[in-house]
């Protein structure tokens, strides 16, 4: 279902949805990691005040030590060098009473026993409090202050008896961590063991942390930001804009949204561009062609069909056998007229199929020409005593970018076209050369009756024929086809009459390469 809709959503949307995922995720990781950094560091520091208190505890029950205010004084007295980076150690008995503090070791013992009664121990942060009890199963009354004692009371009466609890307190800007442990011996508790460390690096490093953690969230979905309206404004809006190019043209829409900067960019978007428009208007001329000569076809196929009908009806009326003989002369011209046309039409379409699939490359096309010269001369010398010539000016190549049987196809077809007007016992002459523009110059040049035609150019249109005599055996698309196949190798071909004597002359000029 999810997936279904995902691809419902366009691409910017699609990268907003991306977003704001790695967004989610980038918070929710940085959400745990900055809850899991005080922890972390949290439980090193009470690793080493678990080691500290176990050594303690080992030597007080080593030195057989009895939890007195005397015996405790002496101890600390003997071991104050092993709590000189502590900043407080602190000994209770088992009723919670306290009987030393390192605070107290310099002061007077007489006056160190009136102020074990008077020491009031300072309040600590009640939620840290709370948070610590909870995680330990150590139950507090909310509804009163929480004291180091109250703790203690908790502690003494929790699961957590006989393993070491450690909280933190925070106050005047002060950061201290204090870890207890209950003192046994013999199977009994003796009493209470409290070590106070100041810990305010712990809270230097908690806050660089965080600070570098939101830093680097806030960087990277920054960057994210930035890199998104990149990619929207420099390849999202483009494409969409392909896309409504492509819309617009479906459409038949008078209206197309411009390319042209597309067209103009040097990456991959603007080799589409430039591809979808040359594929585009290369469509279109094709429509257009296909759309025109389609009404062509129409128009000259309508002319033999009314010459079909009108002999068709005249010859159910007469009797005369000369009339009717005539009559079925036409109805098979007009039937060989629409063949022709019919077949003539399939084959271009099927040459302009096949002229997609073809790619061009560097040929010579002298030999090509020289190619079909010779078969030429071997049929139609014998069949109707027409000579074929071929020369050319003497150069060894005659390179160009084309695609060698559509070059064949070409003179073929004005080879033809040639002979059909030429009268048998004539020549035909082929020339190849190089122009003054060093364009390759192909001139076919017959001895026939030349151009009736002031617009010569007008002999390669499709569907034009000025031989009545020959009715039925040329559809006029010969000379069209030569056209466009020249057009497609980017050439030119003109038609002129011969100067010298009678006969015509076409000379196609590809580009030279």
């Amino acid at each position: 279902m999810f997936s279904k809709y995902l691809k419902t959503l366009s691409i910017l949307k699609k990268f907003l949805f991306i977003n704001l995922i790695i967004f989610t995720i980038i918070g929710l990781f940085t959400f745990i990691y900055l809850n899991n950094i005080e922890p972390s560091l949290l439980k090193k520091r009470s690793q080493n005040h678990t080691n500290i208190i176990n050594n303690t505890i080992d030597n007080i029950l080593r030195l057989d030590v009895k939890f007195q205010v005397n015996d405790i004084r002496k101890f600390l007295f003997s071991t104050r060098f092993i709590f000189q980076n502590l900043d407080r150690v602190i000994f209770f008995d088992d009723q919670l009473n306290l009987i030393g503090d390192t605070d107290t070791l310099d002061l007077d013992p007489r006056s160190f026993s009136s102020r074990l009664d008077k020491i009031e121990f300072e309040s600590l942060d009640n939620q840290d409090i709370e948070k610590t009890i909870k995680e330990k199963n150590i139950k507090v009354d909310k509804k009163k202050p929480i004291s180091f004692k109250d703790i203690l009371e908790k502690y003494s009466k929790s699961n957590n008896l006989g393993s070491t609890y450690t909280f933190i307190q925070e106050e005047f800007n002060q950061f201290k961590v204090t870890t207890i442990k209950n003192v046994t011996k013999d199977g009994s508790n003796v009493g209470y063991l409290a070590i106070t460390e100041n810990a305010n690096e712990i809270k230097t490093a908690i806050d660089e942390r965080k600070a570098f953690v939101i830093r680097t969230a806030i960087s990277v979905g920054f960057v994210i930001l930035i890199f998104s309206f990149v990619l929207s404004r420099y390849f999202i809006k483009p494409i969409q804009n392909l896309v409504g190019y492509t819309i617009r043209i479906k459409e038949k829409s008078q209206v197309k949204p411009g390319i042209e900067n597309l067209k103009k960019r040097n990456d991959e978007l603007g080799l589409l561009s430039n591809s979808l428009e040359d594929m585009t208007n290369e469509l279109q001329k094709r429509v257009t062609h296909a759309e025109n000569f389609s009404t062509d076809l129409v128009h000259e196929i309508r002319n033999p069909l009314a010459s079909l009908k009108s002999a068709s009806e005249i010859l159910q009326d007469t009797s005369d056998n000369e009339q009717r003989s005539r009559l079925l002369n036409i109805l098979s011209h007009d039937v060989q007229r629409i063949e022709r046309l019919i077949t003539d039409y399939s084959q271009m379409l099927k040459d302009e199929v096949a002229l997609s699939k073809e790619k061009m490359k560097k040929i010579n096309v002298e030999p090509v020409v020289q190619s079909v010269v010779d078969d030429y001369n071997n049929i139609h010398q014998v069949k109707h005593g027409i000579k074929i010539e071929y020369k050319n000016d003497g150069r060894d190549k005659y390179i160009i970018n084309g695609i060698e049987n559509r070059i064949e196809q070409i003179i073929a077809n004005l080879l033809d076209n040639s002979i059909s007007f030429s009268k048998k016992g004539s020549n035909v002459f082929v020339n190849v050369s190089r122009s003054e523009k060093n364009q390759i110059s192909i001139k076919i040049i017959d001895e026939g009756q030349g151009f009736k035609e002031k617009d010569t150019s007008r002999i390669f249109k499709r569907f034009y024929s000025n031989r009545p005599e020959k009715f039925g055996e040329h559809s006029g698309l010969g000379l069209n086809i030569v056209k466009n196949l020249v057009d497609l190798h980017d050439g030119e071909i003109v038609a002129t009459n011969r100067s010298d004597k009678e006969g015509a002359m076409i000379e196609i000029l590809f580009p030279s390469v």
